[in-house]
Order: C-alpha cells, then structure tokens, then sequence
C-alpha cells in the first residue's frame, strides 16, 4: 500500500495554497511555513486574527460569569440596564480592578491589564464586546495582527494609568483598550490621507465624540481611561507604524508574544488567587 505524503498546505499566516516545502511563503514572506511549529493546534487557535478576537470575548465572558458566581448573594438583579448582574466591588478588587485603591493600598500594578477583562454589568460587556468585534478586525488590516494585540494591551494599560493618576479610586472594563484601538485607527487615517483615510478618519472621529458624549451622559464612566486609552492608541499607532509604511518585524511579534503570555499568566493568577481566599479564608 502506498503512503500518500501530503505536498501542499494552506500558509499559516496568509492561508494561501503553498507547497510544503518552501523555504518562504511566496504569497507573505512568512519563513518556513511548513514546519510543525507553525502548523499545530496552539499556534492556529491563538495566532489567528478571528481566534484571538473570539478568545479575547471568550475570556471576558468567563471572568465576567466568574465574578457572579464566585459571590451571587450580592447579585444586583434590578431592571436597570445599566446595574443589572452587577458583580460585587469585592470580587471585582480580587481578580483585578484597577484605581488608586487597588494600587496605592495593595501595590497591584499589574491591574492595569486585568482590568481590562473585568466588566460590571451585563450591558457593560455586551457594548464593549460588541465595539470590539467591529474594531479589532479593521485595526488587524491596517497594523497586523501582532501590532493590534500590543495596541490592545499597553494602550489599554496607558488608559488606566492615566485614571490612576487622575485619582480614580475604582475601575474596570475593556473600553481603555478598545479607545486604544480606535485611537490607532484614528492615527492611521489621518496619516494615511487619500480618499480611504479621509473616509476611516472621518467614521472614527464620529465614533469617539459620540462616545465622549455617552461617557459625559451616562454617571460612572470613566472618562480618563477613555482619553488615556485613546492617546496610547494615537502614540502605539505613531511607534509601531501600518502595513502600508512597514511591515511586521520580529520584534512586533516578540512583543505581541509578551503581551499574551503575561496577560494569560496575570489573569490565571488573578483567578487562582480569588478562588483561593474565597474558599479557603
């Protein structure tokens, strides 16, 4: 019986139909693209741009049924919209809200990413994961993977930093990030210029005055981490460059490695510590 050895693949990176034993990828660049280390389950769930949107939702969602359930007797089941499912300030402290409590008085720096995975509401993570899934896959295009993940997580610590050092005592939520985001595409248009850039910065510009105002309207959102998310943005955006200017570089991906792996390990610690004193203290 004869073994049939499989010839080609689809490129890691591009998905473009490859044979399996170029030495680049002619379509990306992408070196080696047949080797088993580009091509396992792990580096195809997380280095996917769809998969690490979905796993960025995905995280949100269980933390969010985490800190509901790790304390429901403090549940909030009224019919505001707004405070609906809102978990405890306790839980929210232990696995990783942000402000000048958490960090002046338990010196928990590294809150300034987890908080960004923490929601206080059901309405609060539905909006913000809602704008993410229409943010992230155009900030993908413009910046690349590696570069959206770095704008996502030190853009959204620089919008909690800037909360931090307005005074704000207490605070969640992924919308620091997600200013980040649009903050990077707001650069990107504008630098850009054309008829396409005129047209991104234009819808972006829209987007962030009416989220300034909703933030001004609506008590207890916290408007410095909004201002402060969308300054990183513009200032990653200026650093990191876009596609159209300069490729993605070893050094992007080294860093957008970091940026996972020491949030993955932020938040496993968060939720290890939480169970932890919940149960046993």
């Amino acid at each position: 019986m004869i073994s049939a050895k499989r010839t080609s693949l689809l490129c890691p990176q591009c998905n473009k139909l490859i044979s399996s034993d170029e030495p680049t990828c002619p379509y990306c660049g992408l070196s080696t693209p047949g080797s088993w280390w580009r091509n396992n389950v792990l580096v195809r769930v997380y280095l996917k741009p769809d998969h690490i949107i979905r796993s960025i939702i995905f995280t949100n969602i269980v933390l969010f049924a985490l800190s509901i359930i790790l304390n429901p007797t403090t549940l909030n089941l009224s019919m505001n919209p707004f405070t609906l499912f809102s978990p405890s300030n306790r839980i929210l402290l232990l696995l990783g809200a942000t402000g000048t409590v958490p960090i002046d008085h338990y010196h928990r720096w590294w809150t300034l990413i987890s908080a960004s995975y923490l929601h206080g509401g059901i309405l609060h993570i539905f909006f913000n994961m809602v704008v993410l899934r229409q943010i992230a896959p155009l900030t993908i295009q413009e910046y690349g993977f590696n570069r959206m993940v770095m704008v996502y997580t030190i853009g959204g610590a620089i919008g909690f930093y800037v909360s931090y050092l307005a005074g704000i005592q207490f605070t969640i939520g992924a919308s620091a990030s997600l200013f980040a985001l649009i903050g990077s595409i707001l650069y990107y248009g504008k630098s850009r210029g054309g008829t396409y850039g005129q047209i991104i910065f234009k819808q972006i510009i829209g987007w962030v005055i009416a989220l300034f105002f909703f933030g001004l309207l609506i008590p207890g959102i916290n408007n410095w981490a909004h201002g402060g998310g969308l300054a990183g943005g513009i200032l990653l955006g200026f650093l990191l460059g876009y596609n159209e200017r300069k490729k993605e570089t070893y050094f992007h991906k080294i860093l957008a490695l970091f940026c996972i792996v020491l949030t993955i390990l932020l938040l496993l610690w968060a939720t290890a510590s939480t169970l932890y004193y919940r149960f046993t203290l």
